[in-house]
């Protein structure tokens, strides 16, 4: 075919769409002025076939010039029509409903489709209510989880409910609140889903929408204004999270997004201090939308914008400036009152615990975590119990969290880090509860390396506990027959870790060499408690009675003897890497494991 062929047939074509789309805006005219509503339905969607029909061959060939030119003739040529003065409202209302679904499918072939279907809406938007195009705009956006590339059909839709809302003149916050949900899903729904690229353009609407909240509180007075502001407040923390988990750390349009999203944080009135450790998601949410379950699951996320809004600031000097906070009052608040810092711990484990955010913002976590634990005052324990053992579940949870940033972090130094912060989160708990945190997280831990981590530092607990009681005891002058006072890791307790390890709960010894460093450690603490207690004659822990001492060695230390015999046997003349690895793990456990043996014969002998 020649040139000039192919010119005319590609004409031919556009004039033949052309023809059709008059045809059927025609049709729409008539039958919606001469009040034929049911007629006129199946016409819209004769039109909105048509336009999936130009969609389907312009996507089908992105290469086809020609496909994507008569697509957006089509849309030019609906633009027209619309902006028509002479066309009846009736006709505008008809098309209304499913127009604007219909060309922001278009938005994923190029970047002049999106200001198409854009100003198609706007069109709406001036010739309809408010009120009507904020339920049509919320319809549309509803219908982004049919469609396959949802990010850039959202974007339409939400840069149309921008203006809807500041054109709303009456009952501006019920109509809000009704938007808000439909939006906060969508967006997360469609962060979780699209690429980072599609989703820049996704977000700058979202703070758009923000921005035009903002304009309509300050249209208010009194309650509506307070109410609206809180609902501003939820968006702004919900969105921050969001742009978090779904943009680059270091992409200066993420961080534009946080600079905004942090002044209109501020407008709200949520100070860091306030998010870090007081304020409460779900109150907050009551006082929005009342007992309505089903608006507040869009808010999943405002407990980790909260935490975030703090550690953006901590990051850059520049977010906290735009918030007015001063993180160096922040922090020597939180190291000086206990109880805020337990509030302040709480919620940071949001960040640490959030899977999609990047290492980068659970670095910057652990920094600001480390910087209010390391030197922070202790409190007063002689409070009622109850007073702060309520804070002990969030504490227990918070460890977990910082637990798997130790493990699974890529930098060292982070990994550095984060133990040092388990560590000062520990030395904050009081130690009459310290035990059971401690026997909570190994309990919930499947890592060997972690669990051998947890219970080291149980005994270094035990041996900081000797060190204080003996000074304690030289210095006085007449006490008990006991060598020590009371102690709260000195508990037949401990020897409950120690099986735990050696004696797993599902039966048998424990699995080596899988769990060789856990078995090492959990044999040192036995060790290191039967020695103490021999060398201070005492047995607080009940180690050195007989029947503990036959239990040990029956039921943990001789069928742990059997089973690494029996590896070691297996692998003696085997070379390949496998084998060298397993003997080379077992070989200090071997050693320890004959000594705890050694040790509890000797014991046993005595006992006799």
């Amino acid at each position: 075919m020649s040139v000039s062929v192919e010119s005319e047939a590609a004409s031919f074509h556009a004039s033949e769409a052309q023809n059709n789309l008059r045809r059927i805006l025609e049709s729409c005219s008539k039958l919606a002025e001469g009040g034929d509503f049911h007629e006129s339905e199946g016409t819209i969607s004769e039109l909105v076939i048509f336009l999936d029909s130009l969609l389907d061959a312009a996507l089908s060939d992105p290469d086809n010039d020609h496909a994507e030119n008569i697509a957006f003739e089509a849309l030019s040529e609906i633009h027209r029509y619309i902006c028509s003065p002479s066309l009846d409202q009736e006709v505008v209302d008809a098309l209304s409903f499913e127009l604007p679904k219909a060309v922001s499918k278009f938005v994923s072939i190029s970047s002049r489709f999106l200001d198409m279907a854009i100003s198609i809406i706007d069109q709406f938007i001036a010739k309809c209510g408010p009120r009507d195009m904020l339920s049509i705009l919320c319809n549309t956006l509803g219908y982004s989880s049919e469609m396959t590339k949802a990010a850039s059909y959202v974007i339409p839709p939400l840069s149309g409910l921008s203006k809807v809302f500041i054109s709303i003149q009456r009952r501006q916050f019920e109509q809000v609140k009704e938007a808000v949900p439909m939006i906060l899903n969508v967006l997360k729904a469609v962060s979780l889903e699209s690429d980072e690229a599609d989703l820049e353009g996704v977000f700058d609407r979202a703070v758009e929408i923000a921005n035009s909240i903002c304009e309509v509180c300050n249209k208010l007075e009194s309650v509506a204004k307070e109410k609206l502001r809180a609902l501003l407040g939820l968006y702004v923390l919900q969105c921050l999270a969001l742009v978090s988990a779904s943009l680059s750390y270091k992409a200066s349009s993420c961080r534009s997004m946080v600079l905004q999203l942090s002044r209109m944080s501020s407008y709200c009135g949520l100070s860091y201090l306030n998010l870090v450790t007081t304020y409460d998601v779900e109150t907050v949410a009551c006082s929005v939308f009342g007992e309505d379950k089903d608006d507040m699951g869009c808010l999943s996320h405002v407990k980790h914008g909260a935490a975030l809004s703090v550690i953006w600031g901590h990051a850059s000097k520049e977010v906290a400036h735009t918030a007015k906070e001063d993180l160096v009052a922040i922090k020597d608040e939180l190291r000086n009152n206990q109880t805020k810092r337990w509030q302040a711990i709480g919620t940071l484990k949001h960040v640490l615990s959030f899977v999609n955010l990047p290492w980068e913002l659970k670095k910057h976590t652990i920094n600001f975590l480390l910087c209010i634990t390391d030197g922070a005052i202790p409190g007063n324990y002689d409070d009622e119990h109850s007073e702060w053992s309520s804070y002990m579940p969030n504490l227990f949870s918070a460890l977990q969290a910082v637990k798997m940033v130790i493990m699974y972090a890529p930098d060292p130094e982070l990994r550095k880090e984060a133990f040092a912060v388990l560590k000062g989160v520990l030395a904050d708990i009081p130690i009459s509860q310290r035990f059971d945190i401690f026997k909570a997280l190994i309990t919930n831990t499947d890592s060997s390396s972690m669990i051998a981590i947890l219970i080291d530092l149980v005994r270094r607990e035990m041996h900081t506990e000797i060190c204080s009681n003996t000074s304690t005891v030289k210095n006085v002058a007449q006490i008990d027959n006991k060598a020590y006072p009371d102690t709260l890791f000195w508990t037949p307790s401990v020897l409950e870790l120690v099986e735990l390890v050696l004696r797993p709960p599902q039966g048998g010894p424990p699995s080596l060499p899988e769990q060789s460093d856990a078995v090492l450690s959990a044999l040192n603490l036995y060790r290191f408690v039967l020695m103490t207690e021999s060398t201070g004659k005492t047995n607080s822990t009940g180690v050195l009675s007989r029947s503990s001492l036959l239990k040990a060695y029956n039921e943990w230390l001789l069928p742990l003897r059997t089973l690494v015999t029996g590896i070691m046997a297996e692998n003696k003349n085997d070379y390949d890497q496998l084998a060298i690895d397993s003997v080379c793990t077992l070989n200090p456990l071997e050693l320890v494991l004959y000594r705890c043996i050694e040790l509890v014969e000797e014991k046993l002998k005595q006992s006799t």
